[in-house]
């Protein structure tokens, strides 16, 4: 199962937050990295792959494509959520594989032809929709992403685990590559989510509070 680190970017700085409250993130400059400069951040934690949320330029506020360029060549692969609203939005450049969140996406998603689609979630419901993830899930069989990442943004940062069989429903209902991100908190955790067979975690909180080894950021897998 592939091991993914997140990195939140915002204000040209990495930053750590929690259930999505965005106005209240602060630099990341604890944990496994003496820096919140991304690309400085990449280097010093060396991760195989990273996932990167550029919060401003989903807020509308800003962008950091030269900083996700540069941090993607020192990794095998940088998954990108920049906020897209279209596929005109869509990042090019080495080791990139770009993320449409339905957060920002709109209705539309046909008119997609690639790249990795992120299912945002807060509430147990798909955003801003509102509809049953399970059933987002299988309708999302019709298009054409290469996979999809169950982004449960209610729990990010806050380690608090997940269900077993809310998993497995969810894996069931997908037929393509499947990656979990939020409130991941334990190698426990990871143990599940790999039982449940998912394809791929992201994970930040839990490595910088030791709780998952750092070796296994750097391989880009369970261990």
């Amino acid at each position: 199962m592939e091991l993914v680190l997140a990195m939140d970017l915002k204000h040209n700085l990495v930053v750590h937050g929690k259930s999505g409250h965005r106005d209240t993130y602060k630099p990341l400059d604890w944990g496994c990295s003496p820096t919140a400069d991304p690309v400085g951040f990449v280097r010093t934690i060396a991760p195989k792959n990273i996932y990167i949320a550029d919060l401003d330029r989903i807020e509308g506020t800003g962008s950091h494509d030269k900083v996700v360029r540069e941090c993607a060549r020192n990794v095998r692969a940088c998954y990108v959520d920049r906020g897209c609203r279209s596929p005109d939005d869509l990042l090019g450049g080495y080791h990139i594989r770009n993320i449409i969140g339905t957060e920002t996406c709109g209705d539309d998603l046909a008119q997609y032809g690639g790249g990795f689609l992120s299912l945002d979630m807060k509430g147990g419901r798909v955003i801003p929709s509102g509809r049953d993830p399970v059933d987002f899930l299988k309708r999302a069989n019709g298009w054409k992403f290469e996979g999809c990442i169950i982004l449960n943004i209610g729990a990010v940062g806050t380690g608090t685990g997940m269900n077993k069989e809310t998993l497995e429903t969810m894996r069931a209902a997908y037929h393509r590559q499947l990656f979990w991100g939020g409130g991941v908190g334990t190698v426990a955790d990871l143990t599940m989510l790999k039982d449940s067979g998912f394809d791929g975690v992201i994970i930040a909180t839990a490595l910088h509070h030791g709780k998952i080894p750092l070796a296994w950021i750097r391989r880009g897998r369970v261990c």
